[in-house]
């Protein structure tokens, strides 16, 4: 085992470190108030090929390793959430879900722009009465003749009035559960689709999300994506990926909690000595620090596995559970270190501690994972082999590997 980061990942690391505190930091107080999302940050970020970091070359990615994704997650998220949601959505939800289950025209035509950054990718497979129960699921797509016509709606929905393109799950077959689900590729141009933001949120204010509703949007059956009544299996997988993702930016929480935690506890006094002397804030301090570990190994095997071409959904779960877990807590411990100062957006803690909370429940419910582990556990729940895996790194010829 070698748990140092490489030449590349230290340099990628340092790179969007110094751009997270360039071009978030100073401004993401003001964003956060006023609950604005700015697109600009993604141009960016495509521009430093942050937006394909883990996309092969051959696609119009950065070719790197699946754990420089996770880098980039953490250090987006150490500035805010919600560019590294935007990074998650955009690469980890619908990019590797592409590049993974697209065929070669379908990688040619929306991959490549959009590991270059010229497009933007959403992900479309929560509703209003389907979130941890997929196969509840009400929006259709109906055969005719060449193409498919999809009704519904879609809700949480991240980078809504932003993406080019959304990845939408409808059922093909209502008697099937959720062996009648199918993938799609939905252009926003579609007519027919429309997007809604949705406003008043807990946390991430600065990010966009909403609904996407979707009447009789004729799709052309070069976009399906899969097969018919593969698509409950294709979003197992994204999640995979997204879940990884998510895992890797509250370690990024986690270390911002740490960092503005112990900057304060230096420069606050209380009975005549540093607020850090004291021990039951020392035992705060500590159960972050170990959090921070845990975590981050957690992510960086999940990781490995993803560059050993292996399945990792286990990992990955026990990954986001844990480290979105520690995250909150993380970020309600800071809080608790500022005092009184933590309930003001004086200090970043109480966005830390907002933004913390929606991990806990998007892609996974804690209780979903604690569920899914168990079962492992037990031998209840197996992962079996998937038609079609996620390229290992370092990528070969990925055209090749079909």
């Amino acid at each position: 085992m070698n748990f140092e980061l490489t030449e590349e990942q230290q340099s990628v690391q340092k790179m969007v470190r110094k751009f997270v505190d360039k071009e978030i930091i100073p401004y993401i107080q003001e964003w956060d108030r006023n609950g604005e999302f700015q697109p600009a940050v993604l141009k960016k970020l495509a521009d430093l090929q942050l937006m394909g970091v883990c996309i092969p070359e051959e696609y119009g990615g950065a070719g790197m390793d699946y754990n420089t994704l996770a880098i980039v997650c953490a250090e987006l998220e150490r500035g805010d959430t919600a560019y590294r949601t935007a990074v998650s959505v955009h690469t980890g939800l619908n990019s590797m879900t592409l590049l993974q289950w697209g065929t070669e025209e379908q990688k040619q035509k929306y991959l490549v722009p959009q590991a270059k950054g010229e497009r933007i990718g959403a992900f479309g497979l929560t509703e209003p009465d389907a979130g941890s129960d997929v196969a509840a699921m009400k929006s259709t797509a109906r055969r005719d003749g060449d193409a498919y016509i999809l009704n519904g709606s879609k809700t949480w929905i991240s980078l809504c009035d932003y993406a080019d393109n959304f990845l939408i799950f409808a059922k093909t077959d209502h008697d099937a559960a959720h062996k009648g689900i199918t993938a799609f590729i939905v252009e926003r141009t579609f007519p027919g689709v429309v997007t809604k933001g949705i406003k008043g949120k807990l946390g991430i204010r600065a990010g966009n999300t909403g609904e996407v509703f979707l009447t009789d949007v004729r799709v052309p059956i070069e976009n399906r994506l899969g097969e018919e009544g593969e698509g409950f299996k294709i979003a197992m997988a994204a999640l995979d990926n997204g879940r990884f993702t998510v895992a890797a930016g509250a370690v990024g929480l986690i270390e911002a909690s740490l960092e503005a935690s112990v900057k304060y506890c230096h420069e606050r006094k209380t009975f005549g000595k540093e607020i850090g002397k004291h021990q039951l804030v020392q035992q705060m301090i500590a159960k972050m620090s170990a959090d921070l570990e845990i975590s981050r190994l957690l992510v960086y095997k999940a990781g490995w596995l993803k560059n050993q071409g292996k399945r990792n959904t286990r990992e990955t779960s026990l990954a986001k559970w844990i480290s979105c877990n520690a995250a909150f807590e993380a970020a309600n411990n800071a809080v608790q270190v500022h005092g009184a100062y933590g309930y003001s957006d004086e200090y970043p803690v109480e966005r830390f501690l907002r933004n913390s909370k929606a991990p806990v429940i998007y892609e996974g419910t804690r209780e979903v994972h604690t569920v899914m582990q168990g079962e492992y556990a037990l031998g209840y729940r197996e992962d079996k082999p998937l038609r079609q895996m996620l390229p290992a790194w370092p990528f070969e010829q990925v055209s090749l590997q079909k």
